[in-house]
């Protein structure tokens, strides 16, 4: 019986990594259906918009107030989570604060995380006022409601309890010192959980030793919660910000890219010494390849990983001007249906033994519509806008391409203006001849 408390919980931990690592892979799979890109450029400028923007949080405080809010939990919550070590340790080794002997250190750090802990807990705190009380505008959206918004609140909650049970299982451990408890030895500082220690006055070693211990266990279960309900959150950012910042786009920003085929047959056309009947023979059985995106799958996948890192913030929704004039486009939503289409591409190959069977929908159309594609004004506002090197861009283009040159399904304007293009070498319908007619006007 003596070492039960160790089993369980080396059982627990187990099953806790166990279960989180079958979702990472899961994860890695779903990421992989996206066609293959090479981001192999750059990689010393790639370390760095890691480092600036995931590490450094260079684009969070853009906005102060949630910009600060949001480094103190981020910080905080790492942070004190290296305590989990020692707790991990203390587990499975039925010891007690075994990195107590460290004397001053220990002091200080135990007594930095407490004090990170109460600044987490008053950021939460504003964090849910800004969301369920004040209402700010960006979490009121459509693409908010159900889920999205009890996710969101359901990760404050989740932070709050998380640090007032590190809180409590700090003060009683302190009181049962004070009280010359067995085992528990004199080590940590306790600037916070001193002021809850009169909570405790009166109750029994024992009692004390039962809060102390229900509220580690509950400590240490919570976080081996939290880490596995990551990969069904917004807050999978926490893990995928890191590696979304270093394959983030680092081209001009205004830069598009070009699809190789229709590269290729432009210069084949611009080549005054080419011999078009010289070009090799595409073989015929092989399947032409599709232009644009129209699911999931067509995309490359960085945009999958993009998708899978939203952080549904809504800067960019925020910031986009077409939503702004009421426009139906959200650059957030774009982002969101396309992690919750690839998420059912997933389920659909779970239970197909790992292969996709049609299911008769699509990314487009069925999720994100076509007055939402052609509301976009291509600014670049929702990618500039983002703390993670999100690109919804590069989706609403891609799906743009489909549209134009799979369906033919552009706007009649857009039409109009091309074949303006191909008649008369500009986007208005003049005739070459007139172009300087504006002269003698």
């Amino acid at each position: 019986m003596e070492y039960l408390p160790n089993i369980i919980f080396a059982v627990a931990l187990i099953v806790g990594i166990g279960f989180f690592a079958r979702n990472v892979k899961k994860l890695s799979r779903n990421i992989k259906l996206g066609k293959d890109v090479d981001v192999s450029d750059n990689k010393s400028q790639r370390w760095k918009n890691m480092a600036k923007i995931a590490l450094g949080q260079t684009k969070m405080v853009v906005r102060p107030i949630a910009g600060i809010m949001h480094v103190i939990v981020y910080v905080g919550f790492i942070i004190i989570n290296i305590e989990v070590l020692e707790i991990i340790l203390d587990g499975l080794l039925g010891t007690h604060r075994l990195f107590s002997p460290l004397g001053p250190v220990y002091n200080f750090l135990i007594g930095s995380f407490e004090i990170l802990a109460l600044l987490v807990i008053v950021a939460v705190v504003v964090f849910w006022i800004r969301r369920n009380i004040i209402r700010i505008q960006r979490f009121i959206k459509p693409e908010m409601k159900g889920w999205p918004k009890t996710d969101g609140n359901m990760i404050l909650y989740i932070e709050f309890v998380l640090m007032l049970l590190f809180l409590t299982m700090n003060a009683t451990d302190f009181q049962l010192q004070r009280i010359g408890a067995e085992h528990y030895v004199q080590a940590g500082s306790f600037p916070v959980s001193q002021f809850i220690v009169p909570l405790f006055d009166g109750l029994s070693e024992s009692s004390l030793i039962f809060v102390e211990r229900t509220a580690w266990w509950l400590h240490i279960l919570g976080i081996l919660a939290f880490l596995n309900y990551l990969y069904y959150s917004k807050h999978l950012h926490i893990l995928l910000a890191f590696p979304n910042t270093y394959y983030g786009k680092i081209k001009p920003q205004g830069q598009f890219n070009n699809l190789e085929s229709v590269t290729k047959e432009v210069k084949l056309m611009m080549d005054p010494d080419a011999d078009p009947y010289a070009a090799p023979v595409e073989d015929d059985a092989a399947e032409p390849e599709k232009f644009g995106a129209s699911d999931v799958m067509d995309l490359n996948w960085v945009q999958l990983l993009n998708a899978y890192t939203c952080t549904e913030c809504g800067r960019c929704t925020s910031e986009c001007p077409a939503n702004q004039t009421g426009k139906k486009l959200s650059p957030r939503k774009i982002m969101m249906d396309t992690r919750d289409r690839l998420e059912e591409v997933g389920k659909i190959m779970d239970a197909n033994k790992g292969e996709f069977v049609p299911d008769g929908k699509q990314l487009l159309g069925d999720y994100i519509s076509h007055e939402e594609l052609w509301a976009c004004t291509t600014c670049n506002a929702c990618v500039e806008a983002c703390p993670v090197s999100i690109d919804p861009l590069s989706i609403i283009v891609e799906m743009r391409r489909y549209l134009v040159m799979e369906q033919s399904a552009a706007p009649t304007e857009l039409n109009n203006m091309m074949s303006n293009i191909e008649n008369n070498g500009a986007p208005w319908p003049y005739n070459q001849m007139d172009r300087l007619n504006w002269v003698n006007e």
